[in-house]
C-alpha cells in the first residue's frame, strides 16, 4: 500500500471526529461554557469590589489563585519535558500519545498565568511589570521565563502539527467548511512531505525539543525560587527547586494518564492507545512517585528535626487545622499510587488511571498546604485577630474562577481535537515507514 492511499484511509478513519459533533459533545461544551460564564461574573465582581470578595487578606495574601498557577505551570513543564523526551529518543509508542501531551503542555501554560493575574489587586497597573521591572526580583525572572516558555511551546506545537495540516489540506473528501480548508492550507506552510522537507522538519523539531526541556526546567526553577528565597517558615528550603520540578512531573504524568484514558474511551481509540501505553506511563509515574515521596518526606523531616520555632509553629498549624488534608496529600496521595503501580496484578488501565486521579488531587492539596499554612503562621504577631484575617477560607468567587479555569482548559482541549486528529496521522505514517524500511534492510 502506497503512502497516499494510507493517508486517505487514515483521514477517512479520523474524519468523524473532525466533521461531526456528537450530541454529548455539544452538551459537554454547553456545561463548560456555563461554568466559564459563572467565572466571568465572579471576575467582574472581583474587579468592581476588589479582593474583599475573596478570602485573601493582609496576612494571607495568596490563596487558590497562586495554588492553581503553580499546579498548571507544573503540568505544562511536565508535558513539555515528556513530549520533548518522546521526540528526542524517538520512542516507538510516542505516536499515539504525543499530541495529547503537546496540547496539554500549551493549554496549561496559557491557563496557568491567568490565575496569577487574579492575585493582582490593580490590573490596570499590570503593565508596570514590563516598564518598571526589577531584575533583583524573582517575579521578574518568572515573567521572563514563562513568556519564553510559552513562545517555545507554541512553536514546538506548531511544528508537530504541520504534517497533519498538510494531510488535511490535501484531503478532498473531507467534509468541512471552506474556511477550515483555507486555514489548513495557510497553516501547512506549503509542506509537501518530500524527503528533504521531512528531514529538515525533524531536525528543527529535534532542536526545539531540547530547547523546550531547558526552558521548562528554568521556568519552574524560577517559580520555586519565588518561595525559597524568602525567610518564611516552610518556604526557605534549599531543595524547593528540585522538589518543584519533581512535583511538576508528578502532576503532569497524572494529568496525561487521565487525558489518555478519557480520550481513548470517548473516541474509541483502543486500537491506538493500548494497554502498553498505560504500563509505560505507569512505570514513569512509579519512578516519579518515589522521588516525589522522598522529597516530601525530606522537606517535612528537616522542618521537624531542626526544631526552629517558625517551623514548629508551622507544623502545629498543619496538624491542628489541616490534619486530614495533610494525611490525604502526603500519605494517601503518594502511598496509594505507589501500591497500585508496584503490584503487577493491579496495573490495569482503570487502576492506573485511578492512581493518577488520586495523585492529581494529592498534589494539588500539597500545593495548598505549602502556601496557606505558611501565610497563617507569620514571624510577626497578627495585629487584627478577626478569624477571617488569621485564617484563610476561599470564597465562592475564588472557587468559581478556579473551576472556570479548569473548564477553559477542557473546552480548549475539546475544540483543538475537533480541529486536528488527536492521534497524529503523520506520526502513524512515519512509524509504518520506519517499520517497512527496517524490514527491507533485514531482508
Amino acid at each position: 500500500m502506497n503512502v497516499k492511499t494510507r493517508k486517505r484511509e487514515l483521514v477517512k478513519e479520523f474524519s468523524p471526529m473532525l466533521e461531526k459533533t456528537r450530541f454529548t459533545t455539544k452538551i459537554w461544551i454547553g456545561v463548560l461554557l456555563a461554568i466559564i460564564l459563572v467565572g466571568l461574573y465572579a471576575f467582574a465582581l472581583q474587579v468592581i469590589k476588589g479582593h474583599a470578595v475573596t478570602g485573601m487578606r493582609n496576612n494571607v495574601v495568596w490563596g487558590l489563585y497562586i495554588i492553581n498557577f503553580i499546579f498548571f505551570v507544573g503540568v505544562s513543564y511536565s508535558g513539555a519535558f515528556i513530549s520533548a523526551l518522546l521526540h528526542f529518543y524517538k520512542t516507538p509508542w510516542k505516536t499515539s500519545v504525543s499530541r495529547i501531551v503537546e496540547i496539554i503542555t500549551v493549554l496549561s501554560i496559557i491557563v496557568g498565568p491567568v490565575f496569577i493575574l487574579l492575585c493582582i489587586g490593580r490590573l490596570d497597573r499590570l503593565y508596570f511589570l514590563f516598564i518598571y521591572p526589577r531584575i533583583q526580583s524573582p517575579i521578574t525572572w518568572d515573567i521572563i521565563a514563562i513568556i519564553t516558555d510559552l513562545i517555545g511551546c507554541f512553536i514546538y506545537l506548531y511544528l508537530t502539527f504541520i504534517p497533519d495540516f498538510a494531510i488535511l489540506r490535501d484531503s478532498k473528501k473531507l467534509n468541512i467548511p471552506i474556511w477550515r480548508k483555507k486555514l489548513y492550507r495557510f497553516l501547512a506552510a506549503n509542506y509537501q512531505d518530500t524527503p528533504t522537507q521531512r528531514k529538515k522538519l525533524h531536525k528543527i523539531t529535534g532542536t526545539m525539543s531540547k530547547m523546550v526541556i531547558a526552558m521548562a526546567i528554568v521556568a519552574y526553577t524560577v517559580l520555586a525560587w519565588i518561595f525559597s528565597l524568602t525567610l518564611q517558615p516552610g518556604w526557605n528550603s534549599t531543595i524547593f527547586a528540585p522538589y518543584f520540578i519533581v512535583a511538576g512531573l508528578y502532576s503532569g504524568i497524572c494529568v496525561i494518564i487521565i487525558a489518555m484514558y478519557l480520550t481513548r474511551k470517548y473516541f474509541n481509540l483502543e486500537k491506538y492507545i493500548i494497554r502498553s501505553h498505560f504500563i509505560w506511563a505507569g512505570a514513569f509515574f512509579l519512578i516519579i512517585s518515589l522521588l516525589y515521596g522522598y522529597f516530601t518526606f525530606s522537606d517535612y523531616f528537616a522542618k521537624w528535626f531542626s526544631h526552629k520555632s517558625g517551623d514548629i509553629n508551622l507544623l502545629e498549624t498543619l496538624f491542628d487545622r489541616y490534619f486530614w488534608e495533610f494525611i490525604f496529600a502526603n500519605y494517601l496521595g503518594v502511598i496509594l499510587p505507589l501500591v497500585i503501580l508496584s503490584i503487577k496484578k493491579l496495573r490495569t488501565i482503570k487502576l492506573i488511571t485511578f492512581a493518577a486521579v488520586i495523585g492529581v488531587l494529592g498534589l494539588w492539596l500539597n500545593r495548598y498546604l505549602i502556601v496557606i499554612p505558611t501565610l497563617e503562621t507569620p514571624y510577626l504577631p497578627i495585629q487584627d485577630t478577626r478569624p477571617e484575617f488569621i485564617h484563610y477560607t476561599a470564597t465562592w468567587v475564588e472557587w468559581s474562577l478556579t473551576f472556570a479555569g479548569i473548564a477553559s482548559f477542557l473546552l480548549l482541549f475539546t475544540l483543538i481535537i475537533k480541529f486536528i486528529p488527536v492521534v497524529p496521522i503523520s506520526g502513524i505514517i512515519d512509524r509504518e515507514r520506519e517499520i517497512n524500511d527496517a524490514k527491507l534492510k533485514s531482508e
